[in-house]
């Protein structure tokens, strides 16, 4: 049997990726999906935990990986309470916090039960989660907005953001702390970060409707025309929610979130496909426009991260618009497989510190 040390897992809306690794060493990625008719069994997305518990456990036993090593089983962190970068081990008063969301349900917050429902079937095993969506280094000017009732709130993909900034740095052999950084992160929803020196100074709020739509976000809307629909009879509070979180961006325009196919309809001539894809890299460019005035113009890189910077269309689109701040490097995908394994082994060498959530 091989033996591994470190075992990611990361739940998205209709799949399950599962990777494992031998310290640096990657041995085995595999993503599990699942069907609708299966999913639509489960009242909740934390009913999915033990479903997708028994595939994890199942496809690691049926690939021959030995359990009696794993140290670290570790996932994507959930929409908890604000914290600081860095990596949390699951204690009870997360568990609690991913299942009773301060912001919201999403999949995003079964990852750390999860990796905590694995962990607990092996002995000396650690569940833990990194970098969780809510990391929060804002600046004070970053929160303050025209009602002082309201805040704006860091919710961004910090996890890929941050391993792309660190990646970037090591790749032209500089410290992540020493440089200024802007990193748009596309896909289902997208976020812009402004990295200063380290510390992500300012972002959008892409999961709640602020900044550029995405895939399925609806980004930004006209307020005085959504608070008319609020009152209007026609939506609930959760269909409104719906609207902004899932329901909206570029699926709705178009039908589809599929890259290729939306990348196939604008070569084929569609102009509707065109100008829908079209306005959302310039919506994504002017988020990048803002962070440059918030690095005061100091900027050494900006870099474009996600799914959809596997579109031609939109990258072209983007650099079009912004290749004048700085220089431009695209990182598709969203890295956070190895961004998660990366934190597991640091864990593992001492090189970094556990956090505990309180």
């Amino acid at each position: 049997m091989t033996s591994f040390n470190i075992l990611v897992v990361n739940p998205k809306d209709t799949l399950t990726q599962i990777a494992v690794y031998q310290n640096y060493k990657l041995l085995y990625m595999i993503s599990r999906k699942h069907s609708a008719a299966d999913l639509a069994s489960f009242p909740t997305i934390y009913d999915q935990v033990p479903f997708r518990k028994e595939i994890v456990i199942r496809e690691l036993k049926n690939n021959d990986f030995s359990l009696d090593e794993l140290r670290i089983v570790i996932s994507r962190g959930g929409l908890i309470k604000p914290v600081k970068s860095g990596v949390y081990e699951m204690n009870d008063q997360l568990k609690k916090d991913l299942r009773q969301s301060p912001v919201g349900d999403d999949i995003i917050n079964i990852g750390g039960l999860l990796a905590d429902a694995i962990a607990a079937e092996i002995t000396g095993a650690r569940a833990m989660i990194a970098d969780p969506t809510v990391v929060d280094e804002l600046q004070d000017w970053a929160r303050i907005t025209g009602s002082p009732e309201l805040k704006r709130k860091s919710i961004f993909h910090a996890l890929n953001q941050k391993a792309v900034a660190k990646m970037h740095a090591e790749t032209h052999k500089k410290k992540y702390e020493e440089m200024n950084l802007i990193v748009a992160h596309m896909g289902n929803g997208t976020t812009v970060g402004a990295h200063r020196k380290g510390c992500v100074v300012d972002v959008n709020q892409g999961f709640e409707g602020d900044g550029p739509f995405a895939l399925v976000r609806s980004g930004t809307l006209p307020l005085g025309d959504v608070v008319k629909m609020c009152y209007s009879g026609t939506k609930t509070l959760q269909e409104m929610l719906s609207l902004i979180t899932q329901c909206a961006g570029v699926n709705a325009h178009l039908g589809t979130m599929d890259i290729n196919e939306i990348e196939y309809r604008i070569h084929e001539g569609d102009a509707h496909a065109q100008m829908i894809m079209g306005a959302m890299a310039y919506q994504v460019s002017k988020s990048i426009g803002e962070m440059f005035a918030v690095l005061k113009a100091d900027v050494d890189a900006i870099l474009i991260t996600g799914e959809l910077a596997h579109s031609q269309f939109v990258v072209k689109n983007i650099i079009d618009h912004v290749e004048k701040f700085a220089p431009i490097y695209l990182y598709a995908g969203d890295n956070e497989i190895q961004a998660m394994s990366t934190n597991a082994l640091r864990v593992l060498k001492g090189e970094m510190q556990v956090q505990e959530y309180v």
